[in-house]
């Protein structure tokens, strides 16, 4: 199969006829063999109805549907799990995505060898003040962050190698980091191709100001998980180290001053709690990587790597 589309959805009965249709019409066009995957996020309107109606029509369109909302995240990366196409498309169903630009993502993937490429929305119709200029402030910290130059991590459209999707695990709100999971998944050849953005024609938006509040704290999470996350020690042991350290030099030196000078009040000096305190909290940070270097020393997959390829054995 050429082509899976995953589209997480919610509340888009009105949308999903018409993108269905624009989808097929494009694949028709490009003979691609493919799939649709609708992705239903715990919709309280009819879309799992117009679902099955849409499946009757064309087999090719499949649906999940969760029991409740969980998110975006979740919802691509079950999604993810039943692909079956060599490349994989995401893209919203509210048709501000244009399915037209499948076929260049796809070539891109297919001819011009990039494992990940990113839609950017260079003209957007979104609101100003609630998501563009957010937008580009979170885009400019992730590329600072990451190191990969995307100019809009959070599109929902994008092309993927197989591949790609079956190494990574999307959950929380990491949808919009998915880039950087492929990046520390060992995917180096990540592009972006300009796309369209259209203006919302049914609904309204699902996301709010907390995305950004959550999208920050993921991203915190993705970069340490990414480079410490089967060694912990080397996070926690080094900055406990440090602040036992100072602490002890600090404690040092107090004693020193009693020492010489048998009138100085010990216990009444701020810098003796301050010491005790920045000592505790190394002592603590220590005990922190200790605990996870267990953890992830037992851990199922403590040692489960990604292959590429293999030669004389079996794949």
């Amino acid at each position: 199969m050429d082509l899976s589309i995953v589209i997480p959805l919610k509340d888009e009965e009105e949308s999903l006829p018409e993108l269905c249709a624009w989808i097929e019409k494009v694949m028709q066009a490009n003979n691609f063999s493919y799939e649709v995957i609708l992705m239903d996020d715990g919709s309280t309107d009819s879309s799992w109805e117009v679902i099955e109606k849409l499946h009757a029509k064309n087999p090719l369109i499949k649906g999940i549907k969760f029991q409740r909302n969980y998110g975006k995240s979740a919802a691509l990366n079950e999604g993810f799990k039943v692909v079956q196409g060599d490349v994989i498309i995401t893209m919203d169903a509210d048709l501000q995505d244009s399915p037209d630009e499948i076929p260049s993502l796809f070539q891109m993937i297919k001819n011009d060898g990039y494992d990940l490429v990113s839609g950017w929305k260079k003209k957007r119709y979104d609101n100003v003040l609630t998501k563009n200029i957010p937008s580009k402030f979170f885009n400019a910290v992730t590329r600072k962050m990451s190191g990969i130059k995307l100019h809009d991590f959070n599109c929902g459209l994008k092309a993927y190698r197989r591949k790609v999707v079956q190494s990574i695990e999307v959950y929380g709100e990491m949808h919009r980091y998915i880039p950087v999971l492929a990046k520390w998944a060992g995917f180096r050849k990540i592009g972006e191709k300009v796309v369209e953005h259209r203006p919302r024609k049914y609904g309204t938006t699902k996301f709010g100001w907390e995305r950004f509040v959550n999208g920050f704290l993921d991203l915190t999470t993705i970069m340490f998980i990414g480079k410490f996350g089967k060694k912990p020690m080397q996070f926690f042991g080094l900055w406990g180290s440090l602040f036992f350290l100072l602490g002890f030099i600090m404690s040092i030196y107090l004693v020193i001053s009693k020492f010489v000078d048998h009138e100085f009040a010990l216990t009444n000096r701020p810098a003796f709690y301050l010491a005790m305190v920045v000592m505790l909290i190394g002592t603590q940070l220590f005990l922190a990587g200790f605990l996870g270097e267990m953890i992830a020393r037992n851990a199922p997959e403590r040692n489960s790597y990604l292959v590429e390829d293999k030669i004389g054995l079996e794949k």
